[in-house]
Order: structure tokens, then sequence, then C-alpha cells
């Protein structure tokens, strides 16, 4: 390139630092680089961005996916791409977001806190609903444009605060996002290990070669899990292991503890599975007789005869190719019955959860010396406090096409402004004049 032309336009590219003002605003970590709160200088508005900065030299292949797919994909439930920034100097990469001031880890974490320390917190009835209503809205908009998003979690599901988008659910990350009508080879093959592993589908973890998207609405039933009781359904004390074996036998002890194990009459396909054998020999069924999904959510208060369960049985089913799929999930009666799903998951009333706190370097020297055992979120607009399993990151290509079509989805509207009462021995319902709970 000629030398002059390459000076004149790198003096009228516009630059981050012109257009935003965002110093000492840094609201999250994590292997990607940094997420600032940002505003711009020439708006009176008061609009707030998260700025997501992508450390390293030059452009990673998971930014560039994440940016090929954002650009073609448009959907109120995810998050939306407004601008890349390139920076020749410094050689870094930054986009630009609609800031989300809450996600569903940092929801969760407050609700399990005031479990514990008995606290009422007021939120509407029908807000779990909402929530999973949303999710599953973007999920399937992802998925008709073929479309995986394979790290799916509570920390990369965003929520917006005040504003004209107030208590709307964005899924964020798409850096592990891979497109699925043709891949040139399988998916196993590119990427062998995905999703951060207690959101991980049992088959993902069987080492399957060919999975779909089943592997998100597993990980949508352990949000949905998660929601209902504040506690992940299959933690896993064991740290995720730097390889790129899938298997992970205590994460597949603790699906099996919870949900019992699997029955060849129940999952045919099981048997042709690559760990099959390593299963086998590693585990006695025998040792799981007692094990259920019915048994671990009455412990958590949750009835088994509640619509809520029954759609939850829906998205844990243990084979893939029988478990629900996202257009499913959303005709199912617990969306039906009142109160039904709201656009603002808040419901008009006031929003309980703290805003995002601005990182010093001190807690980021903190949060860099416990990397090991903590969450790598990689989202838009989060922080990477708190205990969660590390995410698993690959080296992986970039998409060979766009998506090919678009979807234009219903989203239902909110009905009443009912509250919802939890507390450590059971979960009752209440009018709008009061509310006191522990869980959602």
């Amino acid at each position: 390139m000629d030398y002059e032309y390459k000076q004149k336009t790198a003096q009228e590219r516009k630059k981050v630092e012109d257009l935003f003002d965002y110093e000492g605003c840094k609201v999250g970590r994590g292997t990607y680089g940094s997420v600032y709160k940002a505003k711009s200088k020439d708006s009176s508005d008061g609009k707030e961005y998260a700025l997501k900065q992508i450390e390293g030299t030059g452009i990673s292949m998971s930014a560039c996916r994440e940016i090929a797919l954002l650009r073609e994909l448009k959907h109120p439930n995810v998050i939306s791409l407004q601008k890349v920034f390139l920076s020749h100097t410094d050689r870094k990469v930054w986009l630009l977001f609609d800031y989300a001031e809450h996600d569903l880890w940092h929801i969760i974490k407050f609700h399990r806190s005031a479990k514990a320390t008995k606290k009422p917190i007021n939120v509407p009835k029908n807000m779990v609903k909402s929530l999973l209503y949303q999710i599953l809205d973007g999920i399937h908009y992802l998925h008709a444009n073929w479309v995986l998003h394979r790290d799916l979690k509570p920390a990369n599901i965003l929520v917006m605060g005040e504003g004209p988008e107030r208590g709307r659910v964005k899924i964020a990350d798409m850096g592990f996002a891979r497109l699925f009508n043709s891949p040139l080879k399988p998916l196993a093959d590119l990427d062998p290990v995905v999703v951060t592993f207690w959101y991980r589908a049992p088959e993902l973890l069987l080492g399957a070669r060919h999975y779909t998207k089943a592997i998100d609405i597993w990980a949508i039933g352990c949000i949905f899990a998660e929601l209902l009781t504040s506690e992940p359904i299959f933690h896993c004390r064991q740290e995720d292991i730097k390889t790129s074996n899938p298997y992970h036998h205590d994460q597949l002890d603790r699906i099996f503890n919870v949900m019992g194990f699997p029955q060849e009459k129940d999952w045919e396909d099981i048997r042709k599975m690559p760990e099959h054998g390593t299963l086998m020999k590693d585990f006695k069924r025998s040792n799981y007789g007692s094990c259920n999904l019915t048994k671990y959510m009455e412990k958590h208060k949750i009835k088994p005869d509640s619509k809520a369960f029954h759609l939850l049985q829906k998205l844990l089913t243990m084979d893939p190719t029988k478990r629900i799929t996202s257009e499913q999930a959303m005709m199912d009666p617990y969306f039906l019955e009142e109160p039904k799903p709201s656009n603002d998951v808040f419901e008009g009333l006031p929003i309980p959860y703290p805003k995002r706190e601005f990182l010093t370097d001190d807690e980021e020297d903190k949060g860099a010396s416990g990397a090991a055992s903590k969450q790598q979120t990689g989202n838009d607009a989060s922080s990477t406090h708190g205990q969660q399993p590390p995410a698993k990151r690959v080296r992986v290509l970039p998409p060979t096409s766009s998506t090919s079509s678009s979807m234009h989805l219903h989203n239902v509207q909110g009905q009443g402004s009912q509250q919802m009462s939890f507390n450590s021995n059971n979960l009752t319902q209440t009018s709008s004049s009061s509310s006191t709970f522990q869980r959602f």
C-alpha cells in the first residue's frame, strides 16, 4: 500500500478515545481482554455502551467469528454489535455493544446470598418464566439461522437495565458460536471441547463427533434449573481439565447423581458414543439406582406435577435426539399458563440488583491470582468475579459463510404485576402487595 495513502487513512480513521469516554470505567475482564462502560462524547442523551477491547497482536480467530456472525444477526434477544474499531498503532480491536447492566450470573448470585441471609427481594412472580422465554426466543433465532452458540451459561445471558429496553434479555459472547449447516469437517474434529463444563451436554462429555443444536438446549435446561433453585444443578467441584479430550469423569458423575444413569432403552445411541467403553469401565449403574431429577428438584421445593418441572424434564433429556427444540419449548404449556412471560422481566418494578462496579488495578491483580478457579465469562458487559468453572477455549476456524436467512419472532407481551414469595422451605405466590423469597 502507498505509504502516504496509508498515513492519510490512519489520520482519518475514527479512534475510540476520540469518540467515547471510558477511562477508569472497566467493568469486566476475561481471556479476550477487557470490557468498559462507555459514553459518547458527542451525544447528550447519556446512552451507555459496552466497549470490548480485544487484546493481543492482531485479531484472533474467536474475534473474527464473533464479528462476522454479529454483523449478520439481528434479534431483540441477541446482543447487538454497533461498530468495530481497528487501532493500527497498538494493534488492538474494539467492539462496541449496547450496554447491559446485569447478567444472570450476578442475578442468581444475588438471590443465593439473599437465601443465605433470609433477605426478602421484590421481583415479579413470572420473572423466571420471562427470562427463560426470551433466552429460548434468542436461541430459536440463532438455530433457525443455522448458528450454534456453544457456550451458553448464566454469565453470557445479559439483562438490560433502565432504558428503552428495560428488562430485555440479550444472549452474548458469540466467540464460540459456529455455523452448522454445512461444515467441511465434523464440528468435533475442529472443536473437540466446547461449552463450559457445568453446562456441557452428556453427548459432548462422551465424545460425540456430530453434535447438534441440542447441546444449546441442554445448557438452557441447566440455566432454567439454576433460576428455579439458585444453585447450579450440575456443579462439579473439580476444575475443567485442560485437554482436548471431552470425557470428564467427575462431571458425568455429577449428572448421574442428579439424573440417574442413562438406560439404553431411553438412549439407544449411547452405545455408539466414542467414550462409551470408558463410561462402562468407570461407572456402575447400580450406584445411581435411586437418583432422578424428580428427587433432586423436590429437595428444592419444585413440585414434580408443576408445568415448570415438566418443561425442565424435556430440556434435560439425556438422549439429544429426544430433547425438546427451542421452538417446541416456546409453545410449552408452561408459557401458556398465567402469568405469561413479559418483554420486561422486571415488570415495571424497581430493579433490586446492584449496578456493576468499576474494577481497580488491585482487583484485577487479585482476579489474576485466582484465575484458575474463576469463571472466564468472555461476554460483552460483565465482570469475571465469583466461583464458576473456567470456560474452555480452543483454537477454531472462522465461519466459511454468513447466515442464510433471518427470522422475525413473536415476543409475548407481559401481563400483570404479581410477585413471587420465596423462602427456604416453600414456594408460594402472593399478590403485588408483598413479596418475601430466597430463590426464583
